[in-house]
């Protein structure tokens, strides 16, 4: 409330000394990279602000010639000045996040030849959210390079837009067009935003105290002891833990977006029902909404339509004639985006293996897909049916659980072991009640987590047809509205924090 009491030109301030707080709580030392990518992408776009300033300037006093040429000059600059700030920001990525995975990768390499040179470690915690602000500050300076708009001119209001918390730990990843000018403008205190907000923050700490830390419990058990299991528990261990880490994220998502919401203060959508998707591609689309919009625009973009990709599409045109050397580039770029989306989830080979899964599934389906078209044809399948749908998104959810090993094992050794045991020793008759009473929860626990379940699936029904579930509500009396909100705080309070056994779990996207 302190936020809606000071004047409304200073409660951007209120703002940052919160995010800053918030910050700091994490730990004092590893504050030191934040304000080093603030830092080093705010001064980047200031020099790119002052070179296009300088370039108008000069093009006004010189003829046609001397245009390009200076144009030509000041590319370069720009050029120089991104690469560098890119090379600073996600240096510093690598030396954090990648260096001790790239040093033990290559430790491991050299000790088939030699065992007389080591490599050196390097032992620092992962900050706080780094992937998160790094992507949000770099992309604002890719920004101002293509002159989408004018860079900050003032370093705190900038660094409120890096910093601003309840984004920080987890996203979503923002766009400065989109959210700085939020950030700095006044807001008056609106009931219908702060009861938008309470209702999306209890709603997201309704999927994760209630739905993803109980199924934590079973994930931790069996991915922990899989020797122990048939391949059928090992597969449910894997299914409940696609609902744990959806309910985890999304959930945190919500609880960010709610906070923002109340102050007036909207974030970017970062997930549309992703297990109601019909292909991997559209389940990607749906998931993490944010980080694969980043990829499409900073990444995808600017391979795809680079010279060498330009050429290497004109040569694939000759060398496969039809809708493959059409495709091939496309599909090339859309390979390498999903090992680096692999790759941005942490230094480990079962996440390089994660990447390349999904960018071979997706690349194949796009080479073939007219292929796929043809034999649907010739089934005679109604690609309009309930029936038809239904199968795809069971398709795409199987195929998404099989991801699952990788991101969850321990790593991609333990990954494989999994997926041979639920292939060679499925046995459906393991999943007895004894079976299942060791997983760590109660008979009231499963109740809870299956109706929890089933409530998600069916708000998620309605929203996937086009309903919302804010507006059915706001359409019924004040009172009714009111015993909502106070029935989740119950539910969440007697289910969630208080119930009997609880064990608090960090949410899991806080570690990338």
């Amino acid at each position: 409330m302190i936020y809606f009491m000071v004047p409304r030109k200073i409660q951007w301030v209120i703002l940052l000394a919160a995010s800053c707080f918030f910050y700091l709580c994490s730990g004092v030392k590893i504050i030191f990279f934040l304000l080093f990518s603030t830092a080093t992408t705010f001064l980047a776009a200031l020099m790119l602000g002052r070179l296009s300033a300088d370039q108008k300037l000069k093009m006004n006093q010189l003829s046609s010639d001397e245009k390009k040429l200076v144009n030509e000059l000041f590319k370069k600059k720009k050029r120089l000045v991104v690469v560098a700030a890119l090379l600073l920001n996600f240096g510093l990525l690598f030396i954090l996040k990648y260096y001790g995975f790239v040093a033990e990768s290559l430790q491991a390499a050299l000790s088939m030849v030699t065992d007389s040179f080591s490599i050196p470690q390097i032992g620092i915690l992962l900050p706080l959210g780094i992937s998160f602000y790094i992507f949000q500050s770099t992309g604002y300076v890719i920004d101002v390079y293509r002159g989408k708009y004018e860079p900050d001119k003032n370093p705190f209001k900038f660094a409120l837009f890096v910093w601003f918390f309840p984004q920080i730990v987890q996203g979503p990843i923002g766009r400065h067009d989109k959210l700085a000018h939020q950030l700095y403008s006044p807001h008056r205190f609106d009931a219908d935003k702060m009861k938008y907000g309470l209702q999306l923050i209890l709603w997201g700490y309704f999927k994760k105290l209630v739905i993803a830390d109980r199924a934590a419990v079973v994930v931790n058990q069996i991915f922990g002891n899989y020797t122990d299991y048939s391949g059928a528990i090992i597969f449910f261990g894997v299914f409940m833990y696609s609902i744990q880490i959806y309910c985890d994220f999304s959930g945190g998502i919500d609880i960010a977006r709610g906070i923002a919401q109340g102050s007036g203060i909207e974030l970017a959508e970062n997930f549309r029902r992703p297990y109601f998707a019909t292909s991997l591609s559209d389940f990607w689309r749906r998931w993490h909404i944010t980080l694969g919009s980043w990829m499409r625009d900073y990444l995808f973009y600017p391979i795809s339509l680079s010279k060498p990709f330009v050429k290497l599409g004109r040569k694939a045109r000759k060398r496969f004639p039809g809708r493959t050397g059409k495709i091939l580039p496309t599909s090339i770029a859309t390979f390498i985006v999903f090992f680096v989306i692999g790759l941005w989830h942490g230094g480990n080979w079962k996440y390089v293996f994660f990447g390349l899964y999904n960018g071979v599934i997706i690349t194949f389906s796009l080479i073939y897909e007219p292929t796929y078209q043809r034999i649907c044809d010739r089934l005679h399948i109604n690609r309009e049916s309930k029936s038809w749908y239904a199968f795809r998104i069971l398709r795409t959810l199987a195929i998404v659980t099989v991801g699952r090993y990788f991101t969850r094992g321990n790593d991609l050794v333990t990954a494989l072991l999994m997926i041979k045991r639920t292939i060679l020793y499925f046995g459906t008759g393991s999943m007895t009640a004894a079976t299942i009473s060791t997983f760590g929860l109660s008979n009231s626990d499963w109740a809870v987590l299956i109706v929890s379940v089933m409530v998600m699936i069916a708000a998620g029904v309605l929203e996937e047809r086009g309903g919302n579930v804010r507006v059915e509500l706001e359409k019924r009396k004040p009172i009714l509205q009111i015993a909502v909100i106070v029935i989740a705080i119950i539910v969440l309070t007697a289910f969630g924090i208080f119930r009997e056994g609880y064990i608090a779990s960090e949410f899991i996207y806080r570690q990338f």
